[in-house]
Parts: structure tokens; sequence; C-alpha cells
């Protein structure tokens, strides 16, 4: 009996385990938990957030990447948090949770994970700047070393 029991529950599951990995499934569940957290958070585009810097406007911008991304290049004024240690960390870097707070990051895979889990964490006023480091290079905006 306990042999039936065991195929019952243990097969199905080892079936389903064969299945995800061949079909690659792992991916298709990063990309639609970021396509979720996108959905989730308030965006902002690079000329956005280049308005902002450029009339001072009161606001923390960011760099979920790395530290050694950060040093390779940032937006001016650009703090490094990495989004592997924002929720440890936040709330010593960042106590006001009406702050208003650009994340972003190199390819926006970082970036809308830790703006989403900002807002979680109650921080009203944490935007995504939906565009690439890339984007904002291209556009001739400026990076700080």
């Amino acid at each position: 009996m306990l042999d039936w029991m065991l195929l019952l529950f243990v097969v199905p599951l080892l079936l389903l385990n064969m299945t995800l990995k061949s079909a690659g499934s792992q991916p298709a569940f990063k990309s639609s938990l970021l396509a979720q957290a996108k959905a989730a958070v308030k965006s902002v585009s690079a000329a956005d957030v280049k308005a902002a810097i450029d009339k001072k406007e009161k606001a923390i911008y960011l760099d979920v990447r790395t530290p050694e991304a950060y040093e390779s290049g940032h937006l001016p004024g650009a703090i490094n948090l990495p989004n592997r240690i924002l929720k440890s960390k936040i709330s010593g870097l960042i106590p006001d949770k009406n702050t208003k707070i650009y994340v972003y990051c190199l390819e926006i895979r970082l970036s809308p994970l830790a703006t989403k889990t900002l807002n979680d964490l109650g921080y009203k006023n944490a935007v995504l700047m939906d565009a690439t480091l890339e984007d904002w290079i291209k556009a001739g905006y400026p990076m700080e070393r």
C-alpha cells in the first residue's frame, strides 16, 4: 500500500520536474516575474529622470547593480544599493518612506523587482526608470565614475 501511495505522489512530481526543465520554464518564470513587477510599479522615462536631475529635484537615484558595475559608471549623484541586499539595508539608508526614489539598473532586469520591493516595503514614491543605461548614454546624458 505504501508503495502505491509513493508512486501516486512521487512519479507525477518527477514528471512535472522533467517537463519543466525540458521546456525551459525557468527563464519564462523569471521573465513572468519581471513582467508582473514592471506592470505593478510606476515608471518614468530616462528623459524624466534627466529632467529631475537637471532641476535638482529632491530625490534619490538608486542604482541596484553590483558595486563593481556601479563603479564602472552611474547616473550623477546616484547611490548604490545592490538588489540582493536592498530589503535588509534600505530602511537604514532611506528611512523616510515618502522620499522620491528613481530606481535603475543596466538592462531593466533588477530595477523593476527592486522598485516593486520598495513599494511593498511602503516606499510610496519609488519609481522605475524604464530605460537601459545604454539608452541613457545614447541620449547623451551624463554619467559619473
